[in-house]
């Protein structure tokens, strides 16, 4: 008996000590609502085409998810740390970032106070981690996210080593380079090198390749104030290139943005230049075979220039209740022939306006509404959304 009360309490000790060391966290959020879309959008013969669905929508505030995060203290101020998140779809279970297990998150890395820290894997890239407080709707309520604008506000990267400073006195600069940024569009490429390998092996094979992409950013948050830039780049697949001289460019991205906390009132601001194709899909899910345009995460485009802005403002109502909006644009300033960036139009304004109310700490319910003419670059095409839902993390 008290043999075993001795190896009960050591046991206890030892799970003491190891918790000190190591700690593993499950964490997730479901989202899930009801919304209504409808597209309209005219042929070149001006013949009215309509699409339209109410039902049930996942992930409209913030896409679901589950993940494992962990660290270890290594000693000298120096801890291994990891993030494994999966997205899904609330509404029938499915997987999603083209399912993917871990499609949100897959990295590990080293982290010190002092010096920073460094991940490898899947994750997000620079602007998408340095804009999104600067936008009113934290990079979710589908087209109404600055993500529509501005590609490379919610974008991932494959395969990418990232490094980011500490802040020093509000200050934060990061830099990552991803030496495949789409593992999954590559297999599906279906290549071979030299005949000795399957699409599966090849995708990851020979760096040029592959679509390579470099992200780096500079944020200032201090107070009220919330001030970014960022500067993305993709290099395209040298088998692209070889089947089609078009792709023979570099698109680019130039972002800088900031928001000023009034306590009544936050205002947002935003300003991009993309060049020579697009970085980030826009948010046509749904609606690519009417209008034409994919959701890769690259579109190549010699020539192509864009101007996009953002302006929104969000304020509480109450310690629970709070309200958002904001204004977005694209101008193209240069359409290459055979572009199939756009369509017929040179510019798309959308409009959007939200509302969230806390029913606790990590509860809370949702409504949005989004507008958009000259829909993803189409003269007089439509896009109307309208949905609610309730989104709970744990």
């Amino acid at each position: 008996m008290k043999k075993t009360l001795l190896a009960a309490a050591l046991v206890t000790s030892f799970a003491g000590i190891a918790q000190a060391e190591t700690a593993v966290t499950l964490y997730g959020l479901v989202d899930t609502g009801v919304c209504a879309n409808t597209v309209e959008v005219r042929d070149f013969r001006r013949v009215k085409h309509k699409i339209s669905r109410i039902g049930p929508v996942a992930g409209a505030q913030s896409g679901s998810r589950w993940g494992l995060k962990g660290t270890e203290e290594l000693g000298s101020g120096l801890r291994a740390e990891f993030v494994l998140e999966g997205g899904f779809n609330s509404g029938n279970g499915d997987s999603a970032q083209t399912n993917r297990a871990f499609g949100r998150q897959a990295t590990i890395g080293l982290a010190n106070d002092t010096w920073g820290r460094v991940d490898i894997g899947r994750q997000t890239n620079i602007a998408g981690k340095y804009f999104n407080n600067i936008d009113p709707f934290k990079g979710g309520f589908e087209q109404s996210s600055m993500g529509m604008s501005i590609g490379t506000a919610n974008v991932r990267y494959d395969n990418m080593v990232m490094y980011q400073t500490p802040s020093f006195n509000g200050v934060d600069i990061g830099v990552g380079y991803s030496f495949s940024v789409d593992t999954k569009s590559a297999k599906s490429e279906r290549i071979t090198v030299n005949n000795a390998f399957s699409a599966e092996e090849a995708a990851n094979w020979r760096t040029n390749e592959n679509d390579r992409a470099f992200t780096t950013g500079i944020r200032y948050s201090n107070g009220p104030v919330t001030a970014a830039a960022s500067f993305d780049c993709i290099n395209g697949s040298k088998r692209r290139v070889e089947r089609d001289a078009y792709f023979d460019v570099s698109p680019r991205s130039y972002a800088i943005g900031g928001s000023y906390d009034f306590e009544v009132a936050k205002v947002s601001v935003a300003y991009a230049k993309t060049l020579d194709g697009w970085i980030g899909a826009l948010n046509v899910d749904g609606y690519k075979d009417l209008i034409g345009l994919s959701r890769l995460i690259t579109e190549y485009a010699d020539g192509f220039r864009s101007t996009s802005y953002v302006l929104g403002v969000s304020a509480p109502l109450s310690d629970s209740d709070n309200v958002f909006g904001s204004w977005q644009r694209v101008s193209v300033n240069a359409k290459p022939k055979g572009a199939r960036l756009t369509g017929d139009n040179d510019a798309m304004n959308v409009y959007s306006v939200g509302y969230t109310h806390n029913l606790s700490k990590r509860t809370n319910l949702y409504a949005y509404g989004s507008y958009a003419s000259d829909y993803a670059f189409l003269y007089s095409a439509k896009s109307k959304v309208v949905g609610f839902g309730v989104r709970h993390s744990f």
